[in-house]
Order: C-alpha cells, then structure tokens, then sequence
C-alpha cells in the first residue's frame, strides 16, 4: 500500500464498518481520536472504539473521499489529510442525521506490514 492507497482502504473499512480493518491500518501501538472524541492507543483499543461507533451513529454510514493533501517527511513518512464527506450517520432514533464533512489527519510511516498510521484523527468540519 502506498500512501496514496490509505484514505481510500480507510473509506472502504469505514463504509463496511469493519473496525478491526481499520486497526489493521494503523501502527501497533498507533493512537486514534474517533470523530465523537474517544482517544485510543494500541488496535486492541481502536478496534473497541471503533466497533462502539458504528454501533451508534455510524452503523450505516458512509465515506465519500474528497480532498487529499499528502505531505512526504521523506521516502518513509508523510503527513495526511483527507477529506471525505460522510452519509447515512444516524441519531439515536435511528433518523438520518445531514450529510457532513470528516477529516482524516494521519501521520503514517513505512512499515515492514507497508505504510501505517502512527496516529490519527478524525475531525467533523462545519459545512
């Protein structure tokens, strides 16, 4: 995987809701801060953080890649920032919530598994 591959093998996780592929993406020890702000550190605890929210507001959502600005620290890291916009989120009744804006900051690293995130951040942007 390249760093170009990432958002994209983000997204597709994101949209099947398949917390522990999104772990996979990640570092070992790599931490995460999920768009409703829970920190976890290690895949273990991302895999728990992430399957809690797509058990909430994200069991039905999706991710559509928009911008992405990747910035090389050299041939083995890189900064990213990816846009998507999400839909389908839903409120606790189960009623659709409006479409909106996610952005995906990473720093990732060139691992012997390919390029992984050692931290990241999902952040909800105002429309």
């Amino acid at each position: 995987m390249t760093p170009e591959d990432f958002p994209r093998a983000f997204a597709s996780a994101f949209s099947t809701q398949d917390a522990a592929a999104i772990a996979a993406l990640l570092d070992s020890g790599a931490d995460l801060v999920t768009p409703t702000g829970q920190h976890a550190e290690g895949r273990e605890a991302v895999t728990a953080a992430l399957a809690a929210e797509f058990a909430g507001v994200f069991r039905a959502a999706r991710l559509v890649k928009g911008k992405l600005k990747l910035r090389p620290l050299g041939a083995q890291s890189a900064l990213l920032a990816q846009r998507y916009v999400v839909t389908g989120a839903q409120d606790a009744g189960g009623a659709e919530l409006p479409r909106c804006s996610l952005l995906l900051t990473a720093t990732l690293a060139a691992t012997p598994q390919g390029w992984q995130a050692l931290s990241a951040q999902l952040s909800m942007l105002a429309e």
